[in-house]
């Protein structure tokens, strides 16, 4: 049973709930501005440099349904607790690095950690605001930072790997697991499911057997989509994948009940955070190169050059955190990806000599406006109705589906900018500052045709009354009009 707060120690709680899927999603792009120095002083590969970041987001997803019913079974304040000193630790192995396999191994390390800790908060932040217009503050704010996170990453590695050391970018994360530990510690209230619980072991391995597939099959793309071992491991993830719907639907107490993911307005929510997930950790990868390797930008320039999408972001969730209530989550979740697709069509446009005012900075405030639209009732969305008991793996699930979105992203992204580079280097002579431009110009047209994709679901899944879709958005309709 959930452990009841005093209403001052809810916000409070809120707090560090927040600053918990801060540093979650702010190291999946944290290092990305810190790359070219890691991949200097440790010799890595441009393979090894991809899977620094991609095996981040690989351990994050495919652990995160098994992190999620951990929570649920074992208790979410204790696995809130053990996930935060282990991501710690990790990141700590991941700053004292010193060749290109410690880095990874920290980086996967940091990423399983994470897939118990971000489930836990998240179910803890359910828990804490059951209903209500306080619930959708609560929301609106855990996922408007979600949503800036991955900007704020780009900020914060650029200040630190051009004001310290690289390093930094990972050491980093130890304030804020102090601050969480001795956070979580006095304010968080402790809840796990009720009843008799057992660890759906076989759902478990095939899960993440089939998540792993997936990514690595992906990753392997840019050596051609029709390679063996693409083709293998792509076909050995949906394999396996298909492998535990199957099993779900028949076991017991399955990792992942059937019935979070199939009703229609829950399924095309975390449809949508996988296609956000895409944009906001893959296309903000090539984001940073294009500033770094092609305008020439240091570290810090390129942090603050990305810093117009997270104010964009954070300056127009409050307005859309008082539309909700008012026009339901339908026209948020149709019109916010519109928008984005609008400012990654600009974005595409990109050129070697082009000037960052005109052909970047635009770009990065409408996607940021976009993506507040989406943030703001996404997670409330992916979350309305869930029984207590699945609390932790419907967490775990929005979470997962963002992650899993992101590394496929990156990997279709690599493939996909390595196929338009060397074309245009067929033609530019040579693999230079207007082939690598163009190849990343590619990338963020396919994030754009990703974005309207993730409108057109909306459209179609996301229906319904304001009353039906969201509870708690309708009881603070009722608190707004009656003020």
């Amino acid at each position: 049973m959930p452990v009841s707060r005093p209403s001052a120690n809810r916000w409070l709680a809120l707090v560090v709930l927040a600053m918990t899927q801060l540093v979650v999603v702010l190291d999946s792009t944290i290092v990305n501005i810190a790359l070219p120095s890691a991949q200097a002083e440790l010799r890595l590969s441009d393979s090894e440099r991809q899977w620094v970041v991609t095996v981040y987001v690989l351990a994050f997803g495919a652990l995160l349904l098994l992190g999620g019913r951990i929570a649920d079974y074992w208790g979410r304040k204790r696995a809130y607790l053990v996930g935060m000193l282990g991501f710690g630790a990790a990141s700590v192995m991941g700053g004292m690095a010193q060749n290109g396999f410690e880095l990874i191994l920290a980086r996967g390390l940091q990423g399983a950690f994470a897939a118990l800790l971000a489930p836990a908060a998240l179910a803890l932040l359910t828990v804490t605001f059951p209903g209500g217009r306080d619930r959708n503050t609560a929301f609106a704010v855990f996922g408007t930072i979600a949503g800036a996170g991955a900007a704020v990453g780009l900020l914060l590695g650029g200040v630190l790997t051009e004001f310290a050391d690289w390093r930094w970018c990972l050491l980093v994360n130890v304030f804020f697991v102090v601050v969480g530990v001795v956070g979580g510690w006095f304010l968080l209230g402790d809840s796990k499911a009720e009843g008799e619980n057992r660890y759906d072991i076989v759902g478990v391995v095939t899960v993440t057997v089939g998540l792993g597939a997936l990514v690595f099959g992906f990753s392997q793309a840019e050596m051609g989509w029709g390679s063996p071992i693409t083709l293998g491991f792509l076909a050995l993830g949906a394999g396996f994948l298909a492998l535990f719907v199957w099993i779900e639907s028949r076991v017991a107490q399955p990792l992942l009940p059937l019935r979070v993911i199939l009703d229609r307005v829950r399924g095309g929510a975390f449809l949508i955070q996988m296609i956000a997930g895409v944009v906001m950790i893959g296309a903000t990868l090539y984001l940073t190169l294009h500033l770094q390797i092609v305008l020439g930008f240091p570290p810090l320039q390129a942090g603050l050059a990305s810093l117009p999408l997270t104010l964009a972001i954070m300056a127009v969730a409050p307005v859309a955190t008082k539309l909700l209530p008012v026009v339901g989550p339908r026209p948020l979740m149709v019109g916010g990806p519109v928008i984005v697709a609008a400012g990654l069509f600009y974005l595409s446009r990109i050129t070697a000599d082009g000037d960052y005012f005109a052909q970047v900075l635009p770009a990065l405030i409408v996607m940021g406006v976009g993506m507040a639209l989406v943030f703001v009732p996404l997670q409330n969305l992916a979350l309305t109705g869930v029984a207590p008991h699945d609390a932790g793996v419907a967490s775990a699930t929005a979470n997962a589906t963002m992650q899993v979105g992101g590394s496929i992203g990156l990997s279709v992204f690599t493939a996909l900018a390595a196929s338009a580079t060397a074309t245009a280097a067929s033609t530019a002579g040579g693999e230079g500052p207007v082939a690598l431009a163009a190849g990343y110009a590619g990338v963020f047209l396919a994030a754009a045709i990703a974005m309207l994709m993730a409108a057109v679901i909306a459209a179609v899944l996301i229906r319904g009354s304001r009353e039906t879709l969201m509870p708690a958005a309708a009881e603070g309709a009722s608190v707004v009009h009656m003020g």
